[in-house]
């Protein structure tokens, strides 16, 4: 079906990754794809409803797209993602020019549901939330070609009372280690330097399918992948990170000395509230234990302000503790009220703006801790990878290991020599600019 399609992709890099996967489905069905609406014949959203934000935001770009279905100017419009797994009577009742919606564990059927559509019988599409994650499926990656997501698991076990992610996502299913080494071999082929290990929670990989974690066995495999330059490993559960994955990250070269850890809390009252399953005392050991073992680790990890019930003394306990862990990156969300979650029906429900100003406090005082750290990077010599060039001035843009894509800073760096997207370079450490940092490169040799 020779279709032109615009797809837009909202949400996180798992959510990403399917809408790769549907690219590929799509163009193996003879589709073309275009990056302005207006020339197209169909629009696929790729949703998400984690926070409330996403959702308004994913509901926002259905009704733009809507806008362009009445107008004629597209013959259809699909929906897909977590909102359309969570709200599809709603989305059906509510915005008439949808003319399908394709649950998260039926995007495989999007070439079907095209079909269906041009020959006038369109029709929902939905699967049971525990069937077995996608695998040997083409991908056509997105993110720039030089790095790409591998997302090595489906769905959530752990029920934190805050999330919905096990209701629009199912039961923890991990892709099988074989499927997974054939994708990163493929990915490595086309050019892809680093690999991004994605999932709800990566820290439990292969617990389902092996009986044990195997997340150290996975790395080693990937490791002995010819063309992989970085492999950075996402959402660490604290709790799960055992010394197993320790050691791997301590002898494999490809792997990045960056864990992503999203503890979301230091106030065991509050942890516990959440359903969390470390407390303040097991997170300062957890820290410890990465810095003494791996002493050049770079940490990042994520925090809710305002959880139902968080008091001035929860807020505070929390700030000392970032001061004292001093992470190497951190965000900070407000807590998002999501219906059908326990935290929800809590009591104690806190007003936005306390939210706002709790969340305003905790970033000036990382904003202090991460200026420092870039202040103090000065003179160094790091090993980066070229991300783009910076217009109009003999200056790239790059990444050290210490950032992952889209959340972390760049390094910029002069040079009159050109550089290649995906180059590795070597480069003196010159200055900072807040989060950024500065520098010149070392030698003349691209790697």
């Amino acid at each position: 079906m020779k279709k032109k399609v615009f797809f837009i992709s909202l949400g996180c890099d798992k959510n990403l990754v399917d809408s790769e996967m549907m690219l590929g489905m799509l163009e193996e069905q003879g589709c073309t794809f275009t990056a302005d609406e207006r020339e197209a014949d169909v629009v696929v959203v790729n949703t998400c409803c984690f926070i409330g934000d996403a959702k308004e935001e994913s509901v926002n770009t259905i009704l733009e797209m809507a806008e362009l279905k009445k107008s004629g100017s597209i013959e259809a419009l699909i929906v897909t993602g977590c909102l359309a797994q969570r709200y599809q009577e709603q989305i059906r009742q509510e915005i008439g020019e949808v003319d399908a919606v394709v649950g998260t564990a039926a995007i495989a059927e999007l070439p079907a549901v095209l079909e269906e559509i041009f020959s006038g019988k369109p029709r929902d599409h939905y699967q049971a939330l525990d069937k077995k994650p996608l695998t040997d499926r083409k991908r056509i990656v997105t993110t720039g070609g030089h790095f790409a997501y591998l997302k090595i698991a489906e769905g959530c076990d752990k029920h934190c009372t805050y999330c919905i992610i096990p209701k629009v996502r199912g039961p923890y299913r991990s892709v099988p280690m074989d499927a997974l080494l054939r994708e990163a071999q493929t990915l490595a082929a086309q050019g892809v330097r680093e690999l991004i290990l994605v999932a709800q929670e990566t820290t439990v990989y292969g617990l389902d399918l092996y009986g044990h974690k195997a997340l150290p066995e996975l790395l080693r495999g990937l490791c002995r992948i010819e063309g992989l330059q970085w492999i950075r490993v996402m959402y660490c559960y604290p709790e799960e990170i055992d010394d197993a994955l320790i050691q791997v990250i301590k002898e494999e070269e490809k792997i990045c000395h960056y864990l992503d850890i999203p503890i979301q809390h230091a106030s065991d009252k509050v942890l516990k509230r959440m359903g969390r399953l470390t407390d303040r005392k097991e997170l300062t050991d957890i820290v410890a234990k990465l810095r003494r073992e791996i002493p050049d680790i770079c940490l990042r990890t994520t925090l809710i302000t305002g959880f139902p019930g968080e008091t001035e003394e929860d807020h505070e306990e929390l700030m000392a503790f970032v001061e004292t862990m001093a992470f190497d990156r951190l965000g900070v969300f407000p807590y998002s009220q999501e219906e059908d979650t326990p935290a929800a029906e809590m009591p104690g429900q806190i007003d936005e703006d306390l939210k706002q100003k709790r969340l305003d406090a905790l970033m000036a005082l990382q904003q202090e801790i991460a200026f420092d750290a870039a202040a103090a990077m000065e003179g160094r010599v790091v090993r980066a990878m070229i991300e783009g060039k910076v217009a109009d001035e003999d200056a790239y843009v790059a990444r050290t290991y210490k950032d992952a894509p889209d959340v972390d800073g760049f390094l910029f760096v002069h040079t009159d020599r050109e550089l290649m997207t995906g180059d590795f370079v070597r480069v003196r450490i010159t200055g900072s600019n807040e989060y950024d940092l500065i520098g010149e490169l070392e030698d003349e040799s691209a790697e």
